[in-house]
């Protein structure tokens, strides 16, 4: 058995929680490797070290002073260092290099890494683990988007000479060697990719919560940990919000069918969420889970006989395409083609969009509106299971809440619904009353 195990900023975020991980990390001789995010919160006020590495780099990059941001920082891991009694170990350097760097207009994603990197070499030293440094193992293409093989390749060859070691999470090189970060949360990233390349049997990511929630607690009061959920659900309820896991940690891990276990760093003996390739065993429940978010607008386009003309979709989202805009749904009718988006990647788009599409397809009417949440009641359940839909649009109604648009793919994995921004918490309260009690 070898277990990679990820540990997120609330578990490393003092040292307190830095002997928990320890426990943790020590208890099983299988856990090989250990990949930290950067401190997070001690407590509600407090700062994430990595908000402030992002402040100290613009304020460096005003010609600003960073003296009083760079000591919380430094003071931060002292701290930590001195707590758990390393009293033969230093970063001094590492801070002078860090800061000489900082000063001289190193780039924001190398400022934003230390974070994860000055982690990763305390943790390693608390462990007595072997430090690789991510940004030897973990490659960028020249267009900045990931180069997993090569990764994987390099990534195998590094492990394999290491019995235990850690790797900081969030960051790799491109290939002209300067630092390239993955996007917020990308740890997870980092970890499965590790647990690919290790050829893990189990990828375990360790977090403040007990597992995977059907909803965000932040609107439904207690909800239910999901036991097991499959990488297509995951994938479906990360993408439209849930965010105990960067939906991209997914990829890696899933190539190699790698199971990841979702665990709480202060209540390790709780058995958490396990996210598998295929479940085994028969869905306990209709749905899984249940996501959404906000922040969408849907461009409506009519015309009388649409779907008789030939390439009628096709041109209008050429017109977004050119302006560089994705869709998200496409919920249409007969004479009726509804284009769904994100309104933040309209901003000011839309005085050329309308004129370009009137011109490409000649509508009777053409309108964006704005202010729309999107919802998705996902679950493997549903597809054994009938009058999903109806049961869903029924709670909506007795909550008098009006349906913008509903969608539901082939695979009947998952309904996704619009609403008013407005109805989205009431919206979220009303599904989850139905289907979960």
């Amino acid at each position: 058995m070898l277990k990679v195990v990820k540990f997120g900023g609330s578990s490393l975020a003092d040292a307190k929680q830095f002997k928990k991980v320890a426990d943790i990390v020590l208890a099983e001789d299988c856990r090989h490797y250990v990949v930290p995010s950067a401190p997070g919160k001690r407590f509600s006020d407090d700062d994430k070290v990595t908000d402030l590495l992002y402040r100290c780099y613009e304020k460096a990059s005003k010609g600003e002073s960073i003296d009083d941001i760079f000591t919380l920082i430094t003071d931060r891991y002292d701290g930590i260092i001195k707590d758990l009694g390393l009293e033969d170990f230093s970063l001094e350097e590492d801070y002078y290099f860090i800061r000489h760097s900082v000063l001289h207009k190193a780039g924001r994603d190398f400022v934003a890494s230390r974070g994860e990197y000055l982690n990763g070499k305390i943790l390693a030293k608390y462990l007595n683990f072997d430090f690789i440094d991510a940004a030897e193992v973990i490659f960028f293409k020249e267009d900045g988007t990931f180069d997993a093989e090569r990764t994987n390749d390099a990534m195998s060859q590094r492990l394999a000479k290491h019995e235990y070691a850690v790797i900081p999470g969030f960051y790799g090189a491109m290939p002209n060697d300067t630092i390239k970060t993955f996007s917020r949360g990308g740890s997870d990233i980092t970890g499965s990719i590790v647990a690919r390349a290790a050829k893990a049997d189990i990828y375990e990511n360790w977090t403040d919560v007990s597992g995977f929630l059907m909803a965000d607690p932040r609107i439904i009061d207690n909800p239910q940990v999901i036991d097991t959920i499959t990488y297509r659900e995951l994938r479906e309820l990360s993408y439209m919000g849930a965010t105990v896991l960067h939906e991209d940690a997914i990829f890696p891990v899933r190539i190699a069918g790698i199971p990841i276990n979702i665990k709480n760093t202060n209540n390790p003996t709780d058995r958490g969420t396990m996210i598998v390739p295929v479940a085994e065993e028969a869905a306990t429940k209709v749905i899984t889970g249940i996501a959404g978010k906000k922040g969408f607008s849907v461009i409506t386009v009519e015309k009388d006989m649409m779907n008789s003309e030939l390439g009628f979709g096709r041109r209008v989202l050429e017109v977004l395409e050119n302006e560089g805009i994705s869709f998200e749904h496409l919920p249409s009718g007969i004479d009726t083609m509804s284009v769904i988006v994100n309104t933040a990647s309209l901003e000011d788009k839309r005085t050329r969009i309308i004129p370009q599409i009137c011109k490409a397809t000649d509508p009777d009417t053409i309108a964006i509106h704005d202010d729309l949440a999107l919802i998705a009641v996902v679950g493997r359940g549903m597809v054994a299971s009938k009058g999903v839909a109806a049961k869903l649009l029924t709670s909506i109604a007795k909550a008098d809440i009006n349906v913008r648009m509903i969608d539901q793919g082939s695979c009947e994995l998952n309904i996704i619904i619009a609403v008013d921004a407005a109805d989205f918490e009431k919206a979220l309260r009303a599904i989850y009353a139905e289907f979960v009690g």
